[in-house]
């Protein structure tokens, strides 16, 4: 009785368990947007979704879920993780805003759950975690290069209304350095159920990928929810990979573009694991008028309401495609290049003074909205870089601007960076200023890089604004369904995070090459002054007596 009791018992477990394990789905797609500037932007969205809760347990058993990321997420106790690697940086005013927002460099920022004890541990961990997973140096962020945002950052999945946010929860760091090679996009493509065997992934080819003017990896995982109500819990990952093209480098007469140009392989079948597969192409400049031809003919044509704009997509759905295709678009002129409206809000960053004792950082804002915006201003400091914060000013038209509000948190040197959030409101058609002065300090000799004339990365700043309805500012597909976000679609404001450029600051460096010419020349002189010196300790001189002539070619003469 009890050995069938046992087998009944393990035969429900087991059901529950697979039930459980094959409520998941996979989603790829693959939007194609040419941008006002000529450039052509690709950008590529994973989607795994799994109807269950999160916790340790979770990734026991999994199907289409990544197990190696989903261990990682369970042991940390992580309730929302955003990760991102990029080469290059995205110009706002001549491109607009991009799907997914990223500094140049690594960028990570994570939500832990309530019941965290020690979120200062769980943090250092996650980030060598994610560095063995990624091939990244992630390792490199710790406390010296870690801060707590208390405004600019909010949970972008579901959250628990009941109780208020808590950014002591909440970590954020950059490593402006960081380069994105091969190393990376491997360990991403590895994390697909099809790897880059089959489906919108095998379009990923590395050497068309690092060549791009902008390319950005991303790993976004969050916990929602479906239904009306929100009742069944729904985990999350999005895996994405952004790309801006010059094509003018390669042929400058010809606008015409295609993907075997692009990724340098055919279009193939979907990925037998996902429930869709789709390629969409922006033609809202066709609107007005034909500007390029595409072919084949797309399978559908869809329309997008985002952002209080209409724009238009056409769709291919390559799920059941049965050999390789190719996708072009046949511009009619040279000069017709597809026109968007120029972003509202976009941002400009340096640094000023001169000299090696004291510096200023200047950030330019320009709304060129017909309203005002309000904006919150975030920027990581690292500890190398003490500020004065007596000397913040925020000017427009040579008027002084009072902040909304403002948070400060002093550095340490070692130990913390500096951390500055400013909530503004800049006026209608305005460009404002934002700047501080700092300090120039000496550190010690073992903490230069091997190449410190170069000089030390200081990392983006963070400008959160929430934009009015009224453009389509991303140019996203529609179907509130993957691509585009449903909680954006459905506010009155569409919420944009710009990040501005990393910096470059040259601290006062020792000459490096003086050790080395005083080991040189002290090698030099120990050289020579061994052999004189060792010949005479260790040799004994003595006199010889000749008792014979000497006998030679030329003997000494007699007297």
């Amino acid at each position: 009785m009890f050995i069938l009791f046992t087998i009944l018992f393990q035969l429900i477990f087991s059901v529950n368990t697979f039930s459980n394990l094959y409520s998941d789905s996979f989603h790829e797609e693959l939007l194609i947007k040419r941008l006002s500037s000529g450039h052509v932007y690709s950008y590529f969205q994973f989607t795994t979704l799994w109807n269950t809760t999160l916790d340790k347990s979770t990734f026991d058993h999994t199907h289409l879920w990544p197990r190696s990321l989903g261990e990682i997420l369970g042991y940390h106790n992580v309730q929302e993780l955003h990760v991102s690697l990029t080469q290059g940086l995205w110009r706002y005013q001549n491109w607009g805003y991009p799907v997914v927002e990223a500094p140049p460099g690594a960028e990570l920022w994570v939500w832990f759950k309530p019941d965290t004890e020690n979120v200062e541990k769980e943090w250092k961990l996650l980030a060598g975690a994610l560095s063995g997973l990624l091939c990244a140096s992630l390792n490199f962020i710790e406390t010296s290069n870690s801060m707590t945002p208390e405004l600019s950052f909010r949970p972008v999945g579901v959250a628990d209304i009941s109780n208020p946010v808590n950014s002591s929860f909440l970590r954020y760091a950059t490593l402006p350095r960081e380069i994105v090679c091969t190393e990376n996009l491997t360990p991403l493509k590895k994390l697909l159920p099809c790897d880059s065997k089959k489906g919108l992934s095998t379009l990923l080819n590395a050497g068309y990928v690092h060549n791009t003017n902008y390319h950005s990896l991303g790993l976004h995982f969050r916990q929602t929810c479906s239904g009306k109500y929100c009742v069944n819990p729904v985990i999350e990952l999005r895996q994405t990979v952004s790309l801006v093209y010059d094509l003018s480098i390669v042929e400058p007469i010809n606008q015409d573009w295609s993907i075997r140009k692009l990724f340098g392989v055919g279009v193939g079948s979907g990925c037998p694991l996902a429930s869709s597969s789709r390629i969409y192409v922006d033609i809202s400049s066709n609107e007005t008028g034909p500007v390029f031809h595409l072919t084949p003919n797309p399978d559908s044509v869809a329309l997008s309401m985002r952002g209080g704009y209409q724009s238009t997509f056409a769709v291919y759905d390559i799920s059941s495609a049965e050999k390789l295709f190719n996708i072009n678009a046949n511009y009619r002129k040279l000069s017709s290049v597809p026109l968007s409206y120029p972003p509202p809000l976009y941002v400009n960053r340096y640094i000023a003074g001169y000299g090696q004792e004291r510096g200023r950082i200047v950030t330019k804002i320009h709304n060129k909205h017909r309203t005002p915006l309000k904006i919150i201003y975030l920027e990581n400091i690292p500890w190398f870089m003490p500020i004065y914060y007596h000397t913040l000013k925020v000017t427009a038209n040579n008027r002084n601007i009072n902040p909304i509000q403002k948070r400060y948190h002093p550095g340490k040197e070692r130990v913390r960076p500096y951390f500055l959030e400013v909530v503004l409101e800049i006026p209608a058609r305005t460009s404002i200023e934002v700047h501080f002065e700092f300090d120039y300090i000496f550190l010690k000799w073992q903490e230069y890089p091997p190449d410190a004339n170069h000089g030390f990365y200081v990392g983006s700043a963070v400008i959160t604004c929430m934009l009015p309805v009224g453009r389509n500012y991303t140019g996203l597909p529609p179907e509130a369904s993957l691509i585009s976000d449903s909680w954006n679609a459905s506010q009155q404001g569409y919420l944009v995070q710009l990040r501005t450029e990393s910096l470059i600051l040259t601290l006062p460096t020792p000459d490096f090459s003086m050790p080395y010419n005083v080991i040189c020349l002290a090698c030099t002189v120990v050289a020579l002054a061994f052999g004189p010196l060792h010949n005479i300790t260790t040799k004994r001189l003595q006199l010889v007596k000749l008792d014979e002539e000497p006998k030679g070619v030329f003997p000494f003469p007699k007297e």
